[in-house]
């Protein structure tokens, strides 16, 4: 389905070429202050005309349709659109026949008997974390209202080049837009960008998120585990391919007595190797998780791929505006996710 949580409840809707896209909050408590400008900080780090991302230009200008009176929330659902506009529908008619090789195409016609909107991605298209995005707005206004909650998320490796300032630190500029994140790249990664772009390849990253004042005993020990209902939210996002909690991966590579947290006079871990949760619960130091993104499965690079209307072989070369690497706008994309996830289970902590 397009919806998630069970307390704060986020709907997204729309194709990337269709009229509009949008999301509905259900649960948004009532009394929170809410303008339209508030999303524009965060939907100002997702816009796209940094070198490496899509040449496709939006206004992505808000609009509220519900849920808002006198500029705060009034308690009913919350709508908020975004009018599609820089469209160029006739690049995508070549994948009815070849689908795209990583992307959607083929099992989205398959799942739907070809009634799927094909153009730009339709319901698949990155376009729809637009919506996520204005979610997040939202549920971290509704965090910020239950405790001092912050939610951050930065770009920490680009094409398997590091990007991070500090182990296990997310930049002063996590709030930083695309152009900005470009600027600051090591020079490596740009190198293996201005590569990729110019053999019509893409690349993938690592986007790192740090979630601060969270409470201890938050969570559930199974099913509702706090990475359970992170994760699930996460992959949401188009692109997402993996993600770790505190030490990752790495835990299986270490010893008991190098990767157990010894227990601070404070109550807290002393080194946060768990990423802030024990047994599904939070454990009052800061939740951190990195999330792996692939690189851009649209490419002018030439692949060797079905032709579906002929049943051969042939070559494709994608057509069309796409990012070199979508990494470059994902950090405010799990960010907004993050935010979603907490902010239902906050609601249901409450109740």
């Amino acid at each position: 389905m397009n919806s998630f949580g069970r307390y704060f409840r986020v709907s997204v809707f729309g194709e990337s070429h269709g009229v509009a896209v949008g999301a509905v909050l259900d649960g948004v408590p009532a009394g929170i202050p809410l303008a339209e400008a508030d999303f524009m900080e965060d939907i100002d780090r997702r816009r796209s005309g940094a070198r490496g991302t899509t040449p496709r230009r939006e206004s992505d200008t808000p609009e509220i349709l519900s849920g808002v009176y006198n500029g705060y929330t009034t308690g009913a659902p919350l709508t908020v659109i975004f009018r599609n506009g820089n469209t160029h529908s006739s690049d995508y008619e070549l994948f009815k026949a070849m689908p795209r090789p990583g992307h959607a195409d083929h099992v989205a016609s398959i799942k739907w008997n070809g009634y799927n909107d094909p153009r730009g991605g339709g319901h698949f298209s990155g376009r729809l974390t637009l919506p996520i995005v204005a979610a997040g707005v939202v549920a971290k206004k509704v965090l910020a209202c239950k405790s001092d909650v912050t939610v951050k998320a930065s770009l920490a490796e680009l094409g398997g080049v590091c990007c991070r300032v500090g182990p296990g630190a997310v930049p002063d500029g996590a709030s930083r837009t695309p152009e900005d994140i470009v600027a600051s790249l090591p020079q490596a990664a740009r190198e293996a960008m201005d590569k990729a772009i110019l053999e019509g390849d893409s690349l993938g990253g690592i986007a790192e998120c740090v979630v601060d004042g969270l409470p201890a005993g938050l969570g559930e020990p199974f099913f509702d585990s706090v990475e359970s209902l992170i994760s699930h939210a996460i992959f949401a996002v188009p692109g997402v391919r993996g993600i770790e909690f505190g030490d990752g991966f790495m835990a299986s590579r270490m010893k008991g007595s190098e990767h157990n947290d010894p227990i601070g006079t404070d109550g807290h871990p002393l080194k946060n190797g768990a990423g802030g949760v024990n047994g599904g619960i939070t454990n009052g130091a800061p939740v951190v998780f990195r999330v792996a993104l692939k690189p851009t499965s649209s490419i002018r690079k030439t692949q060797h791929t079905a032709d579906l209307s002929n049943g051969c072989m042939a070559d494709l070369s994608a057509p069309g505006r796409h990012d070199a690497c979508f990494a470059l706008r994902a950090p405010v994309v799990i960010e907004s996710m993050a935010a979603i996830a907490l902010a239902d289970l906050y609601i249901f902590e409450g109740s």
